[in-house]
């Protein structure tokens, strides 16, 4: 209940090394292991949504609801983007009789603080 609580108070699509730094002051007998279990149990019940988008961590989000994610590859930070019409239509595609149960929509680049602090240092 901690681990999922933690998700739905902290929106910044945490890797299990931050949930469990997190939580473990409070849990002493808290280990990885089991925030990477939870994890991947709440994950397999569609509790929580798991991605990929960063090659070097998992992170996980509570909002399953469907959305994209947007990676900056300056400050690492992952936000929440609204998924638009065009999701909706793949969605409804015959993909040649496979049961697509899951649709990933991943956008990189440099996010809007990092390119305001860019402008801001070529200013000074």
């Amino acid at each position: 209940m901690s681990i999922m609580r933690y998700l739905m108070e902290h929106l910044t699509h945490p890797t299990v090394d931050e949930i469990y730094t997190s939580l473990s002051p409070e849990m002493p007998t808290l280990s990885k292991t089991t925030v990477y279990n939870t994890l991947k149990l709440l994950s397999e019940y569609g509790a929580i949504q798991t991605l990929t988008i960063d090659e070097r961590n998992t992170c996980y989000d509570a909002d399953t609801t469907p959305h994209a994610h947007f990676l900056c590859k300056r400050c690492g930070k992952i936000f929440d983007l609204p998924h638009g019409e065009s999701r909706k239509e793949v969605e409804t595609w015959e993909m040649n009789g496979h049961d697509v149960q899951e649709i990933h929509f991943y956008y990189k680049g440099v996010c809007k603080d990092c390119k305001n602090e860019e402008a801001q240092n070529k200013e000074q």
